[in-house]
């Protein structure tokens, strides 16, 4: 009997069209698998809306997550989870499948809000014994005294959302005038700025996937931005080298590999994750897991898997089979 699995995607967030890129190409890679039956589903601050193999919009019952057909029911078997950002990677999609008792493929609730939380996330890494920039939490309705973050904190800052991704609200600032004005950008996206010390060094980044009941670590990329930093600009409109795998010694690729799969298993997290270091003088020091990570043949997870052998069919396939 055929598997009914739903690919989610949207959201309520900025990274919106970035996510329906992204559930796109998982949609398009799934459509020809003989076992499944594939129905699309896009998120939106307008409501949700099903589209099935035919192009046909189905209606949702949200009470129970069914789709409904020429007057039947459709059970959901499997969630493929594509959202980034709110809902899809902060716990809220998540508890709402729980609810329902229906299997979703990111890790569960309490883990993403956890990882969704910067802070909270980094913390938890630093008490596994590894290295974290230093950083400080700054709420929208806070007095904002900028004398008092430089005494705690070094120029130049980084200052972005504690909770989002794919790097909207984040601003590299290198001048005291500058750190008001960057934060009323990271307020537009979340009401807790966090404010972090700059690690100069190199950008590595590593995917962890279980596949064929193995949690393995991928080839790590290194990211060489054209611009300040890792913008939006350098993530998605070519403004950047993205290596992979990176030319880095083979102790430091197999001790960053080390350290991506263990905070993935001490943080017990599920389906795919791609954490992000800083290499200063042969140490990492971790930045964020991003715990539904880009999906299209050039985000960043993927190209791991291809230096590690894995097709894109084999990779999503590893989540639902």
């Amino acid at each position: 009997m055929k598997k009914n699995v739903a690919v989610l995607m949207g959201g309520y967030s900025s990274e919106y069209n970035i996510s329906l890129k992204s559930g796109e190409v998982v949609y398009n890679t799934l459509l020809k698998e003989d076992d499944i039956n594939l129905f699309k589903v896009i998120v939106s601050e307008n409501g949700w809306k099903c589209i099935d193999s035919k192009n046909s919009l189905l209606e949702i019952k949200k009470d129970s997550f069914q789709f409904i057909r020429n007057n039947n029911l459709i059970n959901v078997d499997l969630v493929f989870n594509t959202v980034h950002g709110i809902p899809g990677e902060n716990g809220e999609i998540q508890i709402y499948f729980e609810n329902l008792n229906i299997k979703q493929t990111s890790s569960e609730s309490k883990e993403s809000k956890l990882t969704f939380d910067k802070d909270k996330c980094k913390n938890e890494v630093k008490k596994m014994g590894y290295l974290i920039p230093n950083s400080i939490i700054i709420k929208k309705d806070d007095d904002i005294n900028t004398d008092n973050i430089l005494k705690k904190l070094p120029l130049p800052l980084f200052i972005k959302p504690n909770s989002g991704g794919s790097s909207f609200g984040i601003s590299r600032v290198t001048d005291k005038k500058d750190i008001i004005k960057a934060l009323e950008i990271c307020f537009k996206e979340d009401d807790e700025a966090l404010i972090e010390e700059e690690i100069k060094g190199r950008e590595i980044s590593v995917g962890v996937i279980k596949y064929i009941d193995t949690i393995i670590s991928l080839p790590p990329t290194e990211i060489i931005s054209y611009n300040d930093f890792f913008d939006y600009d350098a993530k998605y409109n070519g403004e950047s080298d993205e290596i992979t795998p990176a030319k880095i010694k083979i102790e430091l690729e197999n001790r960053v590999k080390e350290i991506s799969l263990d905070i993935y298993k001490k943080l017990n997290l599920k389906g795919f994750s791609r954490c992000d270091f800083i290499l200063r003088d042969n140490q990492f020091y971790f930045l964020e897991v991003n715990t539904n990570p880009g999906l299209t043949e050039e985000s960043i997870l993927p190209q791991m898997a291809k230096a590690g052998g894995i097709s894109l069919r084999d990779l999503f396939r590893s989540l639902i089979d």
